[in-house]
């Protein structure tokens, strides 16, 4: 192909349209830099020298100078809050939220970073007023999932639900503990006073299956135990014993290890109707299947009320050479200290485990290494408790307790 000289004459003026552009970028960029204060570079080279308190000085300095370094305020406040300093941390998003000439999408920013610092700052009713003015705005999935919290934590269950209605009206995701907000309500009702409100209990439990079916909730998990529990409760409130034992036979088969929790209950069903050895025939046949502290110590007491002490040591003894255990020895010490007060108030007397021992000193000694061991703790946060919680009380995840001492899980 012919070359055609005259089409050098773009070079050199391609060449000198770069130059010139070149230097226009330099002088756009060395004015610009010549209008950010002092204080600015101060404040990077504090943070180049790991010195972030003066670095945060000099930043806030920038931000009074000029008003209109919006990012700068955004950055400011989210590091204030990181930091624990929330009345700054309020008054940095408080000083946007001031200015009427800050856009929509800003300003809805700086409502829900002001709304965020309430929330860590405990001021739950000015969170909850802050996150309210954020349901129509693009941080509505946010707003709606901190309302819920601040609800939980001060167990207004009604609105915990209308907002978790809100929630999933706006994104497809189970929420599973929404069983647990209906079984707190039903609860709530069953303890009103002078009397319970056992229909508004029982509707409350009819939507938990509701809500435990539509989030697809496993059969036998915890959420649908309360339930259970709740039921037998209130059975048993109606002097409906079949309907009561039912509901606490079903934990046993669906749920096998939170036997413990309801074996009393169960066991004490029996005795009501008059079946007392069929009732403690099925915790022993369940023990032996699933071995637990708890289901321990309420099959070793029956025994020993309904057959005798040697049988009742006999179980203790191969049940603890099974599995060892500080507790299950301590809960079998304690229950012969029982029986013995009860024997020196009158009661009829029984053989004694170990003849000649001193139990209560034996007790008093082992009892001091169990005190930690007697606890259910939550598998999320660490939290122990002596008794058993749906809802964590350190951190308030929903069942993240194991049905079993802490003994049993370490």
């Amino acid at each position: 192909m012919d070359f055609e000289a005259w089409w050098l004459i773009f070079v050199p003026l391609l060449f000198g349209l770069g130059w010139l552009a070149a230097r226009f970028d330099i002088k756009q960029m060395l004015s610009e830099t010549r209008n950010l204060p002092d204080s600015y570079f101060k404040g990077l080279n504090f943070l180049l020298n790991e010195e972030p308190d003066r670095a945060i000085d000099a930043f806030v300095e920038v931000a009074k100078l000029d008003s209109e370094t919006t990012e700068l305020h955004f950055a400011l406040g989210s590091l204030f809050r990181r930091r624990g300093e929330m009345e700054r941390a309020i008054r940095v998003h408080q000083s946007l939220l001031f200015r009427s000439d800050l856009p929509v999408a800003q300003r809805e920013h700086a409502q829900h970073e002001l709304a965020q610092d309430y929330l860590k700052a405990g001021m739950l009713d000015r969170a909850e007023e802050a996150f309210a003015v954020l349901k129509e705005t693009s941080f509505a999935l946010p707003a709606l999932r901190a309302l819920i919290r601040i609800y939980e934590s001060e167990h207004d269950w009604g609105r915990a639900i209308e907002a978790v209605d809100s929630l999933r009206k706006l994104v497809d995701e189970p929420v599973p503990q929404l069983v647990h907000y209906y079984c707190e309500q039903a609860q709530a009702a069953l303890a009103l006073k002078p009397t319970a409100d056992v229909h508004a209990a029982q509707k409350a439990l009819t939507q938990a299956v509701h809500a435990a079916q539509a989030a697809q909730v496993a059969p036998g998990s915890p959420s649908l135990v309360r339930v259970a529990m709740i039921r037998a409760g209130i059975a048993g409130s109606l002097q409906d014993g079949v309907a009561k034992r039912q509901h606490l036979e079903s934990i046993l088969k669906q749920s096998p290890e939170f036997a413990g929790l309801i074996a009393q209950d169960l066991l004490a069903s029996y005795i009501a109707s008059g079946e007392a050895v069929a009732g403690l025939a099925l915790l022993l046949a369940h023990y032996e299947q699933y071995p637990s502290l708890d289901l321990f110590n309420v099959v070793f007491r029956a025994m020993r009320a309904q057959q005798s002490a040697a049988s009742a040591w006999s179980f203790a003894r191969n049940s603890l050479q099974n599995h060892p255990s500080l507790l299950g020895l301590d809960r079998f010490l304690e229950a012969e200290l029982a029986q013995a007060e009860q024997e020196g108030k009158g009661a009829e007397p029984t053989q004694v485990a170990v003849p000649g021992a001193d139990l209560a000193l034996l007790r008093t000694l082992i009892n001091r290494h169990t005190q930690r061991l007697d606890r259910y703790v939550c598998r999320s946060c660490g939290f122990q408790a002596r008794r058993y919680y749906w809802q964590c009380p350190g951190c308030n995840a929903w069942e993240t307790y194991k049905p079993r001492r802490l003994e049993e899980i370490e």
